[in-house]
């Protein structure tokens, strides 16, 4: 039997974000947030981080990009801490920023670069 959308998803979702931190989201999942959570485990991870077009590396350095420019830090400080499991360096995490401030504005480099590095401390990193 094939795996389920779901059951890839959440393989991956393990390896990139952590196993720790994605199976405590699941467990305090209640009957509002359990959608959304098989949502982004099926659709973000199970058919999107799956697919061979992009490698994780470059997956992640995406990411970056549009959570610093959507302008949401929880996600942001998730994947930045992300990033490192899939290859980048504090280096090319600043470059990557560096981009947002340009293309995307000050305020929006600074609050991701505060956001990151909060997030790198906490890590460890």
């Amino acid at each position: 039997m094939s795996e389920t959308l779901f059951e890839k998803g959440l393989k991956v979702r393990r390896e990139v974000l952590g196993a720790d931190y994605v199976d405590k989201s699941l467990a305090n999942a209640d009957d509002f947030m359990r959608p959304m959570q098989e949502y982004t485990t099926e659709c973000c991870w199970g058919k999107i981080w799956t697919r061979p077009g992009l490698d994780r590396k470059t997956r992640s350095i995406i990411n970056l990009a549009m959570l610093s420019a959507l302008n949401r830090p929880h996600e942001l400080k998730l994947h930045a801490k992300a990033a490192i499991t899939n290859g980048l360096t504090k280096e090319e995490i600043a470059e990557v920023l560096l981009q947002v401030a340009c293309y995307c504005g000050v305020p929006a480099g600074v609050d991701s670069f505060r956001n990151v590095r909060e997030a790198l401390k906490e890590a460890g990193i």
